[in-house]
């Protein structure tokens, strides 16, 4: 059978968020209002001034995507995330980036759980060399317009889910299997694997992983160390 690297998608390869690059473009190019924006630029700041938490930044960007996606267009949505990808694509960090190029070389199946939407996501990873990628999807109604409605969240929303599906149905094994997570979100899969590392985490997960015994792994600058 054969081995699975498992691997978180944003914070984690991507030096951002996909999400709110995206919701960056769609207000770019007129598809959320202006005034969005302001609705996150708040928790944005506390955050960089490290005076507030980047989950609540990230908490307030998804608020004004979920609240603005309804009616709006795929195929603009799509043209919105592939100029995304296309300036983005190689943002990533030089440590995962590695490890998602040693694991592949090894032949191990590359799995990619994300919070980010599927569309944004499989442009991203398919780049990189990704098995499977699983991320949001988003319900589209008449016209071909989104209805601002999550697809299967109760899937997505746990990402054990997605590892206990993908292992029967690709018929792998967790035996010598690898988790690299950033944030308490990756918990339910870094429990599952052999190997867990958890790469620039938040404080509650450096706080899981100190625990348990897990690898702790920081880049910062040019520098990758161990702690």
């Amino acid at each position: 059978m054969r081995k699975v690297a498992i691997f978180d998608v944003d914070g984690t390869i991507f030096r951002s968020s996909l999400l709110i690059e995206l919701t960056e473009r769609l207000i770019e190019k007129g598809l959320f209002p202006n005034t969005a924006r302001k609705k996150y630029q708040s928790e944005y700041q506390k955050w960089f001034d490290r005076k507030g938490s980047y989950e609540a930044y990230i908490d307030a960007v998804v608020e004004v995507f979920m609240g603005h996606l309804k009616g709006v267009l795929y195929k603009d949505f799509l043209e919105a995330g592939e100029e995304v990808i296309e300036q983005q694509r190689n943002r990533v960090y030089r440590y995962t980036r590695n490890l998602v190029k040693t694991y592949k070389k090894k032949g191990y199946f590359l799995l990619a759980i994300s919070q980010s939407p599927k569309g944004v996501l499989d442009k991203f990873c398919t780049h990189l060399g990704f098995d499977k990628v699983y991320g949001r999807l988003y319900e589209i109604g008449p016209e071909d317009r989104f209805t601002g409605k999550i697809i299967d969240l109760h899937l997505i929303a746990n990402k054990a889910n997605i590892v206990k599906r993908i292992l029967e149905k690709e018929k792998l094994t967790l035996k010598q299997s690898v988790g690299i997570g950033d944030t308490e979100g990756d918990l339910s899969f870094l429990e599952m694997v052999d190997i867990p590392i958890c790469f620039n985490p938040n404080m509650t997960l450096y706080r899981a992983a100190k625990r348990n015994d897990w690898k702790i792994v920081v880049e910062r600058k040019d520098v990758v160390y161990e702690m």
